[in-house]
């Protein structure tokens, strides 16, 4: 029951404030939980590369007993001026993400931002 408290206060977004990034997408669950899981947005422009940011999330959710799979990858541009997001292109490591599913999430936290996504770029 532990980890089903972990999972439960694991924020769905956490994204860069400004700016152009890579992000991916994951799955996080735990073992010894039957069925709970989430799927998290996770995006910074320290990310040179998608494993980068996946590995570091990976390891800070095996802390805390819990699994997760990246579901793919992408770019985000985030205008906090204009309150626009765009979310767009794929990674070459983990293939390109949900980015309709991606943008859902968003606007979850986002209420107030244009939020829009492409299949289009890198």
């Amino acid at each position: 029951m532990e980890n089903e408290s972990a999972l439960a206060n694991i924020p769905i977004v956490d994204i860069d404030e400004e700016g152009v990034f890579k992000y991916v997408l994951l799955k996080v669950w735990s073992k010894e939980s039957k069925g709970a899981s989430a799927v998290l947005v996770r995006g910074f422009k320290w990310g040179v590369f998608h494993r980068h940011i996946f590995q570091d999330m990976e390891a800070k959710l095996r802390a805390l007993g819990l699994e997760a799979l990246c579901l793919g990858g992408g770019r985000i541009s985030k205008d906090s001026t204009l309150k626009k997001i765009n979310v767009y292109g794929f990674s070459t490591n983990y293939g390109k993400a949900d980015h309709e599913l991606t943008t859902r999430l968003l606007k979850e936290v986002f209420t107030d931002y244009e939020i829009t996504w492409s299949n289009e770029g890198y």
